[in-house]
């Protein structure tokens, strides 16, 4: 474990937003190599296999460029899932995905449909099983996300289907209300519930700049088997996620305050 001093978030200069934008055009540049290698070496002769190689490469590339750009690194407690399951997190930064992503060897996240979009990421996010969902269609896209799942499941698999119960990044001591859809793919996958908790935030922000050094912390609390009551589960995993996640805060030396839920 990493000692406490160790784990505060640097202080912020001039030579922090320097490291900041060198930081994210050595990442594009990064990007921009690894997704060539991708789309004309590996995913037209593996397949899915291949993206997720790609993705342990990109995203063990862009940890090192943060530790070595930035003085960021990360530490990992508990034991990341390498079967079929669903994983809870908490979602602070694009920190957390880049050390949730590289730690399972077969990721898909729930994630907006925008992200689709998005050069080189969306297309190798959509070969890689990733369920992109429309927010604007409500109780519609509920059942669209639940089907394709389903049909995930039956065919190729899920894999470790990540989701962020909250819907979107929560700054440090910022509370919103989970949404069900966690427990609806509980219920219609039959997989186990891996609570993760984090505080990378306090280092890189939910508006990604600048970035702070530190050593950030991602933990895997223990899995929730099939079986439980949709109320139960959801309380058992807002409850395990915030908590923890505040402990982990407040050990980098953050002290949140009482926002209430939105």
């Amino acid at each position: 474990m990493v000692p406490a001093d160790k784990m505060r978030p640097g202080k912020v200069t001039w030579f922090t937003y320097l490291r900041s934008v060198f930081f994210y055009i050595h990442i594009a540049l990064v990007t921009l190599v690894l997704g060539l290698w991708g789309v004309i070496f590996q995913v037209p002769w593996f397949g899915r296999s291949g993206v997720h190689r790609v993705a342990s490469v990109w995203s063990h590339a862009l940890l090192w460029a943060a530790k070595v750009d930035l003085g960021l690194s990360y530490e990992i407690r508990g034991e990341p899932p390498v079967g079929d399951c669903i994983i809870g997190a908490k979602h602070q930064s694009f920190f957390d995905i880049l050390i949730i992503a590289r730690h399972a060897p077969e990721r898909a996240f729930i994630m907006k449909k925008q992200i689709l979009r998005v050069p080189v990421m969306g297309w190798f996010a959509w070969k890689a099983g990733c369920i992109p969902i429309d927010r604007s269609k409500g109780s519609e896209a509920m059942k669209v996300m639940l089907s394709e799942v389903t049909a995930r499941q039956q065919g190729e698999g899920l894999g470790q289907l990540i989701v962020y119960p909250e819907g979107t990044r929560v700054k440090p001591g910022e509370k919103r209300r989970y949404k069900p859809g966690i427990g609806a793919l509980y219920e219609a996958t039959g997989l186990p519930v891996v609570p993760v908790a984090t505080n990378v935030g306090l280092f890189w922000s939910k508006r990604g700049f600048p970035i702070r050094s530190g050593v950030g912390v991602v933990e895997y609390l223990p899995a929730i088997a099939p079986g439980m009551q949709l109320h139960p589960l959801m309380e058992r995993i807002e409850a395990e996620v915030e908590g923890t996640s505040d402990a982990l805060m407040a050990e980098a030396g953050f002290v949140a305050k009482d926002a209430g839920r939105r």
